[in-house]
C-alpha cells in the first residue's frame, strides 16, 4: 500500500499542563512528534507527509531541518478536522481520488511498526479504509454528571466497543469530500472515521496494540518512555 501522511500539530495541549504543546516534549531523547513521524519515515511506502502546525509554531522549523526526508507543512486550524482537512488541500496535486492517506496523531509516539504493517495488509484491498482500534475489556460505567468526582448512573454493555486510535486510512477522495460536508455543517467529528461514517461509509477496525498511546498528560510522557525503552531491549 503506497500512501500519504496527514499528521495534525496544531494543539495546544492545554491539559498538558507543561511550557511546551505536548508533542514538542521531550521523550526519549528527542520529542514525541519525532517518535510519531519515525514509523513513516522509515516505511518505503510512504511517498509523503504533511505537517499541520499552528501559525505561531516557532518550534517546529529546527525539528523539520533535522528530519532524515523532506516533510511538508499545513496551515493548522481551530479543530482537527480543519488541520486535516488543511493538511489533503496541501497534498494538491501530488495526489488522485483513489490514493490512500494515513492520519496519524502527532501526540501518538508509540506506533510499533508491526501496526503500521499490519493496517496495510488489512486496509490495502478494502474499498473504503479504516483505523487501528482497541477493543474493549475493562468494564464501563456512565457518571451522573462531569467531573474527577461523580455516581455511578449506569454499567454500560462493552460488547462491540472499541477505542478508536491512529493511524486512520482512508482514500483522499472520499476523506476529503467527508471533512468538507462536516465543516460545511457546522459539525466537528472528533476523528476521521467519525466523519467518513457521517456519510454512509463503514470503516474497517483493525485490532492494534494497547501500547500505541496518546500522550495526554504529562504522566503519559513516563509510560511512553517506558514503551519505547521495552522495545529497544526485544
Amino acid at each position: 500500500m503506497k500512501y500519504f501522511v496527514v499528521m495534525p500539530a496544531a494543539g495546544s495541549g492545554r491539559r498538558f499542563s507543561a511550557d511546551v504543546p505536548k508533542q514538542y516534549a521531550a521523550l526519549a531523547g528527542s520529542t514525541v512528534i519525532e517518535h510519531a513521524l519515525a514509523p513513516f519515515e522509515a516505511d518505503p511506502d510512504c511517498a509523503g507527509i504533511v505537517v499541520a502546525i499552528a501559525a505561531d509554531d516557532s518550534t517546529w522549523p529546527s525539528i523539520a531541518a533535522r528530519r532524515p526526508r523532506p516533510v511538508g507543512t499545513a496551515a493548522g486550524g481551530a479543530e482537527r478536522a480543519h488541520s486535516v482537512h488543511s493538511g489533503l488541500i496541501a497534498l494538491g496535486a501530488r495526489v488522485r481520488d483513489d490514493d490512500w492517506i494515513m492520519v496519524h496523531d502527532a501526540a501518538r509516539p508509540c506506533l510499533a511498526a508491526g501496526d503500521l504493517a499490519l493496517l496495510k495488509t488489512e486496509l490495502a484491498p478494502h474499498e473504503v479504509g479504516g483505523l487501528l482500534a482497541i477493543p474493549l475489556a475493562d468494564t464501563l460505567k456512565r457518571g451522573a454528571g462531569p467531573g474527577s468526582s461523580t455516581t455511578v448512573q449506569a454499567t454500560l454493555d462493552r460488547a462491540g466497543l472499541w477505542r478508536a486510535a491512529t493511524p486512520q486510512v482512508f482514500r483522499f477522495g472520499s476523506l476529503l469530500r467527508a471533512l468538507e460536508m462536516a465543516l460545511a455543517t457546522q459539525r466537528s467529528p472528533t476523528d476521521e472515521a467519525q466523519a467518513v461514517e457521517w456519510i454512509g461509509l463503514h470503516p474497517r477496525l483493525v485490532a492494534g496494540r494497547a501500547d500505541n498511546i496518546k500522550v495526554t498528560t504529562a504522566d503519559d510522557l513516563g509510560l511512553a518512555a517506558a514503551i519505547l525503552k521495552s522495545r529497544e531491549a526485544v
